[in-house]
């Protein structure tokens, strides 16, 4: 391991907060540079993906994607291990926190977005923040930027006035869910984070948390939700020295999520998956009476394809238990109502690097 890395983010990024959340509970020494215009165009270059968070190391390599990093770190660096061990809890870890990713994503861009409040905010960050490099009014910049981000990831995204009450109740529930987890125990899994903490926290944290609309839903209606963020940022892998068995399976009080997962999440990478497959950039997709018109997204066919070997590479007793659970949720068809649908999204198996 170096001394330090460089860190390459942007203070109100997503997945930011979720890899800069493990460094910090890793102790992993870092160097966190805030993202400018500039960098951003360097990392698209030495990484081939205009993406954050990146990670240079003083050899010379990269890394991004927050997942894959999160991995190599884990595998690679002292500490608690945030990916379990034992193949069933490890499953329903990965599988809880590719859906926080990649689920959550939609009404958190809503939320930032489509509250002028929040807007009025994000855009003003932003200008100042990341764009203080181009030569621009900042008045001009907050503009251009609040009407990119409402047609990219908002209108852009399939979010609505129809469907817009379904996506905010994406985040409620999830809220719900959480909450009654958190009043019995500190982290999703017990006393020591795990990567579905990770996964959730990158929503909860950087937007959720912290912009003005859906925070104040949070300390409301989840204020033990408010309280695991400040927990899991303040962790350190060091401190907590609790020592408890491995877990060997997951709680009930997880089922509403994975009901979820099956409802709602696995059937949305389906659909994008099939219309990937016959080379469409768009498709139609009613989720609980709710119409989505989406774009093609071909990294989530990649996110469904890495759960379906996930889902084989368990030994046989493992796969027995979590088809299981999975069927128990009605979870199990959903993952595979589409077969194996080659993503070609990392075909030479170098994420993260």
């Amino acid at each position: 391991m170096p001394d330090k890395v460089k860190f390459y983010g942007l203070d109100l990024s997503y997945f930011t907060g979720k890899v800069e959340a493990f460094l910090r509970y890793r102790e992993i020494p870092h160097e966190r540079i805030e993202l400018s215009t500039k960098y951003f165009r360097m990392i698209g270059r030495k990484t081939g993906h205009m993406q954050m968070p990146a990670l240079e190391w003083p050899d010379g390599r990269w890394m991004t994607d927050s997942t894959p990093m999160i991995a190599w770190l884990d595998a690679h660096t002292p500490g608690h291990r945030v990916i379990p061990e034992y193949p069933f809890v490890k499953f329903f870890s990965l599988l809880v926190e590719d859906y926080a990713d990649e689920w959550l994503w939609r009404p958190a861009l809503h939320f930032r977005w489509s509250h002028q409040p929040d807007k009025d905010l994000m855009s003003y960050r932003i200008a100042v923040e990341m764009m203080h490099d181009v030569p621009l009014p900042l008045f001009l910049r907050k503009a251009l930027i609040g009407r990119r981000q409402i047609r990219r990831y908002v209108n852009g995204d399939g979010v609505t006035p129809a469907n817009r009450g379904h996506v905010e109740s994406i985040y409620l529930r999830n809220l719900a869910f959480l909450e009654n987890i958190l009043t019995r125990r500190p982290f999703l899994l017990g006393s020591l984070p795990t990567i579905a903490d990770f996964g959730y926290f990158a929503s909860m944290f950087r937007h959720f948390g912290l912009d003005p609309t859906p925070a104040r839903l949070m300390r409301d209606q989840a204020p033990n939700v408010y309280e695991w963020v400040a927990r899991l940022w303040n962790a350190k892998s060091s401190r907590l020295m609790a020592v408890e068995p491995p877990a060997t399976t997951i709680p009930d009080d997880w089922d509403p999520i994975l009901k979820d997962v099956g409802q709602c999440y696995l059937p949305y990478l389906n659909a994008n998956a099939h219309a990937y497959s016959k080379g469409q950039r768009s498709f139609d997709l009613t989720i609980e009476d709710a119409h989505y018109h989406l774009p093609v997204h071909p990294y989530r066919v990649y996110c469904l394809e890495q759960l379906q070997m996930l889902f084989e590479s368990l030994p046989s007793d493992a796969r027995k238990q979590v088809q299981g659970r999975l069927e128990k949720v009605g979870a199990m068809n959903p993952i595979w109502a589409q077969l194996r649908i080659k993503s070609g999204w990392d075909d030479r198996g170098r994420q993260p690097a």
